[in-house]
């Protein structure tokens, strides 16, 4: 395994392999590529960090436990919450800024705070010919020309290898509410969140699961602030919500913490052995599944008011979804009902402009997945890419 110290060891490493390269930030997502591991994980460490002006620099190895231990030290927080792919994925590694900033990965706030990709004030990073490259600065609207800090957040290594960070964050919420409502009906949810959503009472997450006729349901819609400001939201937005069902409220901080954990972390999905995270509007998420769920067996969670839709499949739904393989020696292989439903998901949201991404679930899902991604979206995936990786060594190549 290639294991760089700093930036000019990983820019000397590049230049001197013309074979693949796997590029890892912790390890914890399992999404390794072909290739001879290249781990970030030893460029590490917190460069700046300036809590009056809400900026940190951190090199991309350097853990989100160290991060999150340095702003929480100054009440202050990563935004964006994310995700622990730990407990979902059954991984270990410990999850680095680099891998979450590759992967644009964003939580239930973003709803209101904005993803990941948001809160990227520059990053230093070495594409595929072995050249550092910076990019943006240590404050907002520091870029000129082409933003190249807000591509490489959710690139996953494919354009250049991450080695700093600069972000903005910003100060911890002093209470939370969570609203929520037991038992609605699935037609029912995506109004209800989208109600709450459009009020000026800044909700800051709202989720809802299982999308199914079978109980027992949930639609959670979180408020932060100051207490004073939270306890009078709560009581607004109780009267929206109350048109919907009847809504209990959860004030306690631990309590709320571990709900907002285990939607951030999809605890619910952990023990299904295919998942996939698709991106659409949330108008339309409803009948996508209403529609997909009169072939494909699944069970479907709404995050970001609707906009994310999580997909989760048991052993015995994806043997029922093997039914539709065109090969009938598939039709009782789950591997062959996971690709399936994965490159029907993949059609049906990429036609309504969404994309679909599978998370865990057999390599020939994944395939199923990227082959009926966006043809247009495709092609300019392809021209970046022989752009800043023109030997095709980093995480798989041009595609």
């Amino acid at each position: 395994m290639l294991a760089p110290t700093s930036a000019a060891d990983l820019a000397e490493m590049i230049r001197a392999t013309d074979a693949p390269l796997s590029v890892q930030g912790g390890g914890t997502r399992g999404m390794a590529r072909p290739g001879q591991p290249l781990t970030t994980s030893g460029i590490t460490g917190i460069v700046e960090y300036t809590p009056g002006a809400l900026t940190l620099i951190a090199r991309a190895g350097t853990p989100i436990a160290e991060i999150e231990a340095a702003l929480d030290a100054e009440e202050q927080m990563l935004a964006f919450e994310p995700m622990d792919h730990r407990s979902l994925l059954g991984t270990g590694g410990t999850p680095t800024i680099g891998g979450v900033v590759a992967a644009n990965v964003s939580g239930p706030r973003r709803v209101r705070a904005g993803a990941c990709r948001d809160f990227i004030l520059g990053v230093r990073f070495v594409d595929g010919t072995g050249a550092v490259v910076q990019n943006g600065g240590k404050v907002m609207k520091n870029v000129t020309g082409y933003d190249l800090s807000k591509l490489m957040t959710g690139a996953r290594g494919t354009l250049g290898v991450l080695t700093e960070i600069s972000l903005k964050v910003l100060p911890k919420p002093k209470a939370t509410a969570t609203l929520s409502l037991h038992d609605i009906a699935p037609d029912q949810a995506v109004p209800a969140m989208s109600a709450a959503l459009g009020t000026p009472y800044e909700v800051s997450g709202a989720f809802f699961g299982p999308y199914s006729d079978q109980g027992p349901r949930v639609a959670h819609v979180r408020l932060e602030g100051l207490a004073n400001s939270v306890t009078y939201r709560v009581d607004r937005l109780k009267d929206v919500l109350g048109t919907f069902g009847t809504v209990t409220v959860e004030t306690d901080p631990d309590r709320n913490a571990a709900i907002w954990r285990g939607v951030r972390d999809l605890h619910v999905l952990k023990d299904m052995p295919f998942v996939a995270c698709s991106g659409i509007k949330a108008s339309v998420a409803p009948a996508i599944l209403e529609t997909i769920g009169q072939t494909h067996a699944s069970t479907a969670f709404l995050d970001w008011g609707g906009a994310r839709i999580w997909h989760g499949a048991s052993e015995d739904q994806l043997v029922q979804n093997a039914e539709f393989a065109s090969d009938p020696s598939e039709r009782k292989n789950p591997d062959a009902g996971a690709a399936d439903l994965s490159a029907t998901l993949s059609g049906m949201i990429g036609h309504d402009g969404g994309h679909t991404t599978v998370i865990k679930g057999p390599d020939v899902a994944k395939q199923a997945a990227i082959s009926n991604a966006n043809p247009t979206v495709h092609r300019l995936n392809q021209g970046l890419r022989a752009k800043f990786d023109p030997r095709g060594i980093l995480n798989g190549g041009p595609v």
